[in-house]
């Protein structure tokens, strides 16, 4: 479960620094490039080692699968075009969002008359199951949000070149790789809700240390406070995937685990939209207080400029060019506020989950590989 669970956290975290080179020796286009021989390397892998599972009894449900289909492309579309067309001031927008909330009436209604359904309802009434997804989200959130934030940062603001962006942001992935061998090994010796528990606090003060960042800062900030994140990040995911399934029937694995990578997405999804709009908002108003305290009348703005050998067209340009940087930097800031309350928000939901009980070998073992399939 450790080294499933380190494939699909490390890889998002590593992504930053081989993107970064890619883009410097070669060109942009090639981050999208290096995607096919590593899917032709999964899929022989996949031909050649998995064994072939037994076929499922029941039928594949079309029309639930075309509703939630209709559900998630309609709100990604919404997620990803609302800041380029101006949210709700958008017919597009409108468009978008009712196709998504029929999309999700309609499979909430559908799967609930069915006997076969796409999902069985009756798997949400597990309760460390429903917690789990919702925890997931908030992961998913964190996760991607930060690493959209963090490159634009680092080359916009303090003018890091791409690869030295990439290779500051490695730790980060260091840091989950480690948290967790370590799960690995501890798991079941610990109650996995204090896993879960430290890995929220360890991700919370990393945001919190984040928070602390200024334009004059070295690497070491973003490193030490990238080493904290990955190990909290890595103390959540895999004790979080284990409780999940810890009470969960047999014959819902299959639908449990699809959801929960499902959710996973998501929550990447509005992660990334909820900072990016927060992110432009905050832009603005930053910028515009800090423009109003430079004005003749400010002593400390006269005698900063004062004694520089510039003339007016020049100075006006530096002193915007110093004004956005530093509205930009707050707005930065104010977002990894937001995400360390986020992540704080969700500690309180490990009080409604059960630790999970100690099965037999066999069913252990048939639970994990169905969480891999």
């Amino acid at each position: 479960m450790a080294i499933w669970g380190a494939g699909i956290m490390v890889g998002p975290i590593v992504g930053p620094t081989l993107g970064g080179w890619l883009t410097e020796t070669f060109n942009w286009r090639y981050v999208f490039f290096v995607n096919l021989p590593i899917g032709i390397l999964a899929l022989a892998g996949m031909i050649l080692f998995l064994p072939k599972a037994p076929k499922r009894e029941r039928g594949f449900d079309f029309f639930g699968f075309a509703m939630l289909s209709l559900f998630i492309g309609a709100l990604q579309l919404f997620l990803d075009r609302g800041e380029q067309v101006d949210w709700f001031s958008s017919a597009e927008c409108w468009i978008e969002l009712g196709l998504a909330i029929c999309g999700l009436w309609a499979f909430v209604l559908h799967i609930t008359g069915r006997e076969h359904a796409f999902i069985d309802p009756k798997i949400f009434t597990d309760k460390n199951l429903v917690m789990a997804l919702v925890m997931i989200f908030v992961v998913g959130m964190i996760l991607l949000a930060g690493l959209a934030l963090l490159p634009p940062m680092l080359q916009n603001i303090l003018g890091y070149p791409v690869v030295t962006t990439g290779l500051v942001l490695a730790p980060r992935g260091v840091g989950t790789m480690i948290s967790m061998i370590v799960v690995g090994r501890i798991i079941g010796k610990l109650d996995t809700r204090l896993l879960i528990l430290t890995g929220l606090i360890l991700t919370a003060i990393s945001l919190y240390q984040m928070s602390g960042f200024s334009t004059t800062m070295d690497e070491t900030p973003i490193v030490v406070s990238g080493v904290i994140q990955g190990l909290g990040l890595g103390l959540v995911f895999v004790p979080l995937s284990t409780l999940a399934f810890a009470t969960l029937e047999p014959r819902f694995r299959p639908d449990a685990a699809s959801l929960f990578s499902l959710l996973r997405n998501i929550g990447s999804s509005v992660g990334i939209s909820i900072v990016s709009v927060e992110l432009a908002h905050n832009m603005v108003i930053a910028k515009s207080d800090l423009v109003s305290h430079i004005t003749p009348f400010n002593p400390n703005f006269t005698n900063a400029v004062g004694g520089l050998p510039l003339d007016q067209t020049t100075l006006m340009s530096v002193l915007n060019q110093s004004v956005s940087a530093q509205a930009a930097m707050v707005a930065y800031v104010d977002d990894f506020k937001l995400m360390m309350l986020i992540s704080l928000c969700a500690i309180p939901l490990l009080a409604f989950m059960s630790p999970p009980k100690r099965q037999a070998a066999d069913s252990e073992e048939g639970g994990h590989a169905a969480v891999m399939e």
